[in-house]
């Protein structure tokens, strides 16, 4: 029997890697995933990476992180070179979904603009309404979606019952909307190719399969400068004092 491997992602990804899983009969590969809240404090996402990757290692020969940086501003990266462990390249989750060249295309048409994925859509109450305090201060979201102009839905597979959804949200927040789809993108290709060839161990820095291409941490596309308070989920970047979604 081949070596076991694992992946370690964010709980945003794992209705996606599941599906990966099977339709790729990927057996030898086991998932594990942390909470997606860990988001709303993305100071704790490396701290938390860190422990799994630890709890993880005398079962596993091969040991993959299914996050982008998400907001870590490197901490992630600091981490995983330590630990000897490989990272999907990119920012956030919305460039590995659409492309590193396709977001930064988005972003430059319209920085303020709001990132839905199919994990967002479906979890948009709990995880924004509610996690950020939008249902006992309405007042918040004037603040929290103060300086964008549109949602952009990033559709992993197609639904129309979430794409009426996605629209929806867009109603509510009085923005205009798109929708891209965008399958799973950057997410497969990384998946596969960790899988068939294992992880390259980079020299310096923490080594992101898929690397080729993607833009570097902390590309634009955040908010427009002047955002206050946390940035909801789907903003990409991390606004003052705030979160970073997803991935």
């Amino acid at each position: 029997m081949p070596p076991r491997t694992l992946i370690i992602g964010c709980g945003a990804l794992a209705r996606e890697i599941k599906a990966l899983r099977r339709a790729n009969d990927w057996q030898a590969l086991d998932v594990r995933f942390l909470p997606a809240e860990l988001h709303n404090r993305p100071e704790r996402i490396a701290p938390a990476v860190r422990a799994a990757i630890q709890a993880a290692r005398a079962d596993y020969e091969q040991i993959f992180v299914a996050y982008a940086d998400c907001g870590t501003g490197g901490l992630l990266d600091k981490v995983l070179l330590e630990e000897g462990v490989e990272r999907i390249a990119g920012a956030h989750c919305y460039e590995f979904y659409a492309s590193p060249a396709v977001f930064a295309a988005l972003a430059e048409a319209a920085p303020g603009t709001f990132y839905l994925t199919d994990f967002l859509v479906r979890h948009f109450d709990r995880l924004v309404t509610r996690g950020l305090g939008i249902d006992r201060h309405p007042e918040l979201a004037a603040v929290y979606f103060a300086n964008y102009t549109r949602i952009v839905y990033l559709a992993q597979a197609p639904d129309t019952e979430l794409e009426g959804r996605a629209a929806a949200i867009a109603r509510q927040m009085g923005l205009e909307f798109a929708v891209v789809r965008t399958g799973y993108g950057g997410l497969e290709a990384t998946l596969k190719e960790f899988v068939l060839k294992g992880p390259r161990r980079g020299a310096s820095g923490a080594a992101h399969v898929g690397a080729s291409g993607a833009a570097p941490v902390g590309a634009t596309g955040a908010a427009p400068a002047g955002a206050t308070g946390a940035a909801p989920a789907g903003a990409s970047g991390t606004a003052p004092g705030g979160s970073a979604w997803p991935a």
